[in-house]
């Protein structure tokens, strides 16, 4: 159980119906039992991956003062920079142990959903961060788009179901800092026990371990990845719209050994989001005398309102 299912991408695309049909089924399955795969031949270009972390370190070091510069409190974290602490758990009265950026949807063909979106932040102090960024968050929506295309077959879905409804959708690339720990942390950890809010998760890499999932039986097991493959999980839209079919699996990251306090930990996760009039309701082929309903209506950008209050980024209209 330290390991977590692997599919390889390059089948679903190599033209072999056999092969993608297999893929499909995989995929599928492994999403129905687990909630958590690892991805080889993603797509995601290896030196890409490289510069983004070093880039991802080069922001992180900054002094305080110069990074607090770039944290806007009136975008509830969803562009620039979030400070050590300011994020929680659902349900949880501590703050985890992360700083973290995020980049945003750029809207390059005039479509009006623009102007939903802020603007991102750019980094003066570290121009390759930008410029990565921008690269690395393209990168992740093409291969976020193939495994979504994967899943509407599985689902016995039109494969296309999901292209229009993520075309220049709320997607996130966040970069997380944990710091070394300094102190006792008493009753915090570096996350908190969680589900993602999005579709799915693609997460490239982890410069330390500490993430663990939450298995059927109620055991935490550590997930590990391979070098050259990603860390691709279902978060609570996909679970809402397929009425639990698709599980999104809780998972955390622990705080590591004391010997190893001092030491940073580095994450890049891609939350892919659709865009916010994306309708969750359960999909009616999801429901059915054995599995029946279990969540109200909802659209994709009210959901995501909910949750952000939930886990302390924004603050519930009066």
């Amino acid at each position: 159980m330290s390991t977590i299912p692997v599919v390889n991408l390059a089948d679903f695309s190599s033209g072999d119906a056999d092969k993608k049909n297999k893929f499909v089924k995989d995929l599928g399955d492994a999403y129905h039992h687990v909630g958590f795969v690892a991805v080889k031949n993603h797509g995601i270009n290896d030196v890409l991956i490289d510069e983004l972390y070093r880039e991802v370190k080069s922001f992180f070091s900054l002094p305080e003062p110069i990074k607090l510069k770039y944290q806007k409190m009136d975008l509830a974290g969803q562009r620039g920079y979030t400070s050590f602490g300011r994020e929680h758990a659902k349900g949880s009265n501590f703050g985890d142990l992360k700083e973290f950026w995020q980049f945003g949807q750029m809207v390059t063909d005039n479509g009006a959903i623009k102007s939903e979106y802020p603007d991102n932040i750019w980094v003066d102090e570290v121009p390759g961060f930008n410029e990565v960024g921008v690269q690395s968050y393209r990168a992740f929506e093409v291969t976020g788009s193939h495994l979504l295309r994967a899943i509407a077959l599985y689902l016995k879905l039109p494969e296309n179901y999901f292209d229009p409804k993520i075309h220049n959708g709320n997607s996130i690339l966040r970069a997380i800092h944990y710091p070394p720990i300094t102190g006792d942390p008493k009753s915090a950890i570096r996350a908190e026990q969680h589900e993602d809010i999005n579709l799915i998760t693609l997460l490239v890499g982890a410069s330390a371990d500490g993430l663990e999932i939450l298995t059927k039986q109620n055991d935490w097991v550590p997930v590990t990845a391979l070098p050259g493959q990603i860390v691709v999980n279902v978060g609570d839209m996909l679970q809402r719209l397929t009425n639990d079919v698709l599980r999104s699996t809780t998972h955390r990251v622990v705080n590591p050994p004391r010997e190893l306090w001092g030491t940073s930990r580095f994450s890049i996760p891609f939350f892919l989001h659709p865009r916010s009039d994306m309708r969750l309701d359960c999909l009616p082929s999801c429901v059915n005398f054995d599995n029946p309903r279990k969540y109200d209506n909802i659209s994709a950008g009210e959901y995501l309102d909910e949750r952000l209050i939930e886990i302390g980024l924004k603050k519930a209209k009066a």
